[in-house]
């Protein structure tokens, strides 16, 4: 946002400049501001009610909106975005909160695709001890999801939006029937009416978990009715790709909230995982789903585990028997590591002796000396593939190289638009100049972007270029389209050519110029209304 801006401009409260524009959602946008009082940036959240609900529900959900922030402001956590202030302005509340720079994990997702089950079960332990910190405040998130997970700079993973984007009861579903919220994300007892719990949090969590591992939230269908008659009545897909982690997914999901494991039990699972141990290794298990996944489990009963125990473990009251049992294992050591020397022995004799035969082989053929093992020291081609064919013999060595090579990942750009609203009213020129923003992600940073504004009539604007600076890896800008009368069937989407070719979503593109009297200098036309 420029300098001359109107929101750059903006004090809420008298206190809070608003700067630029951070994130924008079905229910307001949050905006980088400055605390004018105590000299720090804040990230405040400006909190707009649909417009078709009626003047006392939207006064009802301001104020449960602000109760719910100043109980959100109780949690005191690192993985908890901290709410400084909640402000009155306009008649609605604006949340103020500490502001986290980072990427979304839904950012993280977009560029690097599918998480390794150990990274996931780490951010997701994370993810659950800010909740658990909530549930004990009596804060109910209910919005879980990747967009609402902080990737923070300094290393830390935040949740954030703590019971701003659900609206109670019926008036969750708009006249179209979208949802306000995720409803992908949203467990079976609130798709079906019922008063949310903290195992509401949990499910939605593990929709997260679940999408993090296999790239796609499990329950996703074509619209919002359809995803949530798939939550409430289609089984869990299986997990493919979430390896340790699938116990844990299988447990959050289960349809019942009463048959979710506890949050405790959950973190020291995901903590496990995360840090490399199994399931269960700093605490009790999930016992129902541990044995879906192999090496996961219970160790099998042995002679005495059941109810013979007391008997077995009890054989003579003497232990002095017993004594010289031990004394055989070490000569049956010394045999062993006897036969495994020699075993060694043999072995490193016959690989000198084939040695030997290829070098004097090679030595005999004027042609070889130039291609064996001589050119290959001197290009260094040899050594690197030895070097891998090597490092590949340990069955744990090809997936560290693969996912270090995999650092970087493949350049990808991601655009999404936003405003552009229909417009009716007089124009210059015969045209009318739309506002809108446009978001850019890419893969890796920093890259230059190239876009024009389509529509389906064809082009409306030239290439125009962003730049995504190194570190970035995501851009904001606000951007204008003159646009010459159309029609309300008409549409408008970001085309991009470089560095991939993609296009982003569309946005409904409706312009009438009405007839005006040529007379002096008329005022430019603004739009009616501001970004949605």
């Amino acid at each position: 946002m420029s300098d001359g801006e109107p929101g750059r401009e903006r004090v809420v409260a008298g206190r809070y400049r608003l700067l630029s524009p951070l994130g924008e959602g079905g229910m307001g946008t949050v905006w980088r501001a400055r605390d004018e009082v105590l000299r720090r940036e804040v990230a405040v959240k400006e909190v707009r009610a649909p417009d078709w609900l009626t003047a006392p529900e939207r006064e009802r959900m301001y104020a449960r909106l602000e109760r719910e922030a100043w109980a959100a402001a109780r949690v005191a956590h690192p993985n908890v975005v901290t709410v400084y202030d909640v402000a009155a302005e306009d008649g609605r509340p604006w949340i103020v909160m500490e502001l986290v720079r980072g990427l979304t994990l839904a950012d993280l997702l977009d560029a690097e695709g599918p998480l390794p089950p150990r990274r996931a079960a780490a951010i997701g332990a994370e993810v659950l001890s800010a909740l658990r910190a909530a549930h004990a405040a009596g804060v109910l998130h209910r919005d879980v999801k990747p967009g609402n997970v902080l990737m923070a700079n300094d290393g830390r993973v935040v949740l954030t939006d703590f019971g701003i984007a659900r609206v109670e009861g019926s008036s969750a579903l708009t006249m179209t029937g979208e949802v306000i919220g995720s409803p992908e994300f949203l467990a079976p007892e609130r798709a079906l009416g019922r008063d949310p719990g903290p195992e509401s949090d949990l499910w939605s969590l593990g929709v997260l978990l679940y999408a993090a591992v296999e790239g796609a939230s499990p329950f996703r269908q074509d619209t919002p009715l359809s995803t949530l008659r798939a939550v409430v009545d289609e089984a869990l897909p299986p997990p493919r790709r979430a390896g340790p982690l699938a116990p844990v997914i299988e447990g959050l999901l289960r349809k019942d909230p009463a048959g979710r494991p506890p949050a405790e039990r959950v973190e020291g699972d995901l903590r496990a995982i995360g840090s490399g141990d199994p399931p269960g290794a700093g605490g009790p298990a999930h016992s129902p789903t541990l044995a879906a996944v192999p090496g996961f489990g219970p160790p099998p009963p042995t002679a005495g585990h059941e109810g013979t125990a007391p008997t077995a473990a009890a054989p003579s009251p003497s232990p002095s028997p017993a004594s010289p049992s031990p004394a055989p294992p070490p000569r049956r050591e010394r045999r062993t590591v006897l036969v495994l020397v020699t075993g060694i022995v043999v072995l490193v004799l016959a690989l000198a002796g084939l040695t030997y035969g290829l070098l004097h082989r090679d030595g005999d053929d004027p042609d070889a000396k130039g291609s064996g093992a001589t050119r290959r020291a001197e290009t260094g081609g040899g050594s690197t593939a030895r070097e891998s064919t090597a490092e590949s013999g340990d069955g744990a060595a090809p997936s560290h190289r693969r996912s270090t090579s995999s650092a970087a990942p493949a350049q990808s750009v991601k655009v999404t638009i936003s405003g552009g609203h229909p417009y009716s009213g007089a124009c210059e020129e015969g045209r009318h100049t739309l506002d809108l923003r446009v978001d850019i992600t890419v893969g890796r940073a920093p890259a230059t972007v190239e876009y024009r504004w389509n529509s389906r009539g064809g082009p409306v604007s030239d290439w125009r270029t962003r730049s995504v600076a190194l570190g970035a890896r995501s851009v904001r800008v606000a951007d204008s389209l003159a646009v010459r009368p159309t029609g309300p069937g008409n549409r408008v989407w970001a085309e991009v050519r470089s560095p991939v070719h993609t296009t982003s979503n569309s946005l409904p593109l409706s312009v009438t110029c009405t007839s005006a009297t040529p007379s002096t200098s008329a005022p430019e036309a603004t739009p009616t209304s501001s970004y949605g």
